[in-house]
């Protein structure tokens, strides 16, 4: 069964409340933390379907994008991992895909696990 779909101003509404905290210096509540980061990942699924790439933000969620090879059985040959601070930054270009990775927020794993013109998601001013 699929997971219900997050609403476009819920989810818009989470991100900025989150990257907000943020700016203030603070963390968002996990809901809003939680929201921000399903949200973002449901709009990358949508904006890059497939089944090539697994991209995993612990512990709010994972998804599977990118067309390409789908991955079946076992563990995905192409994973990405990363916080919710750094996925939610990538979502929404305030930081890029090169920058994430040399920093080593980021953890990219087999020969097609990039979101070079997948992210920003949802950019935001």
């Amino acid at each position: 069964m699929a997971r219900a779909r997050i609403d476009d101003g819920a989810g818009r509404a989470a991100v900025r409340a989150a990257l907000a905290a943020v700016a203030a210096g603070n963390s968002a509540s996990r809901d809003i933390r939680a929201q921000a980061v399903r949200y973002t990942l449901q709009l990358l699924a949508e904006q890059a379907e497939g089944n090539t790439l697994e991209v995993r933000v612990p512990p709010f969620g994972a998804v599977q994008c990118v067309a390409g090879p789908r991955h079946t059985r076992g563990t995905p040959p192409n994973v990405i991992e990363t916080d919710a601070a750094t996925w939610l930054a990538l979502a929404t270009g305030a930081l890029p895909w090169a920058d994430g990775l040399a920093s080593g927020a980021i953890h990219a794993s087999g020969s097609r696990a990039t979101l070079i013109g997948h992210v920003p998601v949802l950019p935001l001013p």
